[in-house]
């Protein structure tokens, strides 16, 4: 049968369908989040117990990148430069991460992991790589590979548009949405959505 649109103005049987795909996926991923958040803030606490999750994640970020520039670590992770450097800040405080002047550019700084902040983060990557593979128990290879290539796919979907970031108002971009276990930054879940899906 043939799909027929309905009154004027009004979405046919597949814009529905997509609609109502796109809100089972928000509600999804909003789950995902908020679990990727809890385990995240975890092993931060692991690193040192006054670390938030968002740190955590540029810890990671550096160790797998190296030393970074602020702008270009801002640009990886989408937050805003003034929320970032108060983060950098706070891991500097805790001696976990360190700028240092570039031999090239004298200008720059590149912030990197002090031996204590790579000597605390590779403590947890027992524990880390544990919970991944406890997470895909079950998952065949072939879906893990589907579920890596849809990822990137998304990642590619919301990464910001040059400059959105420091646009943003410091007060949403401060770290308090968290980030995912890897390293990368989240985005606000809907506060309206229940996780009637644990």
């Amino acid at each position: 049968m043939t799909e027929t649109s309905g009154p004027a103005g009004a979405p046919d049987g597949a814009e529905r369908s997509t609609d109502a795909a796109i809100e089972d996926l928000e509600q999804e991923l909003s789950v995902l989040w908020r679990r990727a958040r809890a385990s995240s803030l975890g092993m931060a606490r692991e690193v040192h117990p006054d670390m938030e999750p968002s740190a955590y994640g540029l810890m990671v970020l550096l160790h797998q990148q190296g030393p970074m520039r602020l702008t270009d670590l801002a640009a990886a992770v989408g937050v805003g430069k003034p929320s970032l450097s108060r983060q950098v800040a706070m891991l500097q405080t805790l001696g976990l991460v360190e700028k240092h002047t570039d031999p090239v550019d004298g200008r720059a700084q590149p912030i990197n992991l002090t031996e204590v902040g790579a000597s605390r983060l590779e403590g947890t990557a027992t524990a880390r790589k544990e919970h991944f593979r406890r997470t895909w128990t079950g998952w065949e290879t072939e879906e893990l590979q589907t579920l890596v290539r849809l990822l990137h796919k998304l990642n590619a979907s919301v990464r910001p548009a040059a400059g959105q970031a420091d646009k943003q108002p410091a007060e949403d971009n401060d770290g308090s949405g968290g980030s995912a276990p890897d390293g990368t930054a989240d985005q606000d879940e809907n506060p309206s959505r229940n996780e009637n899906r644990s």
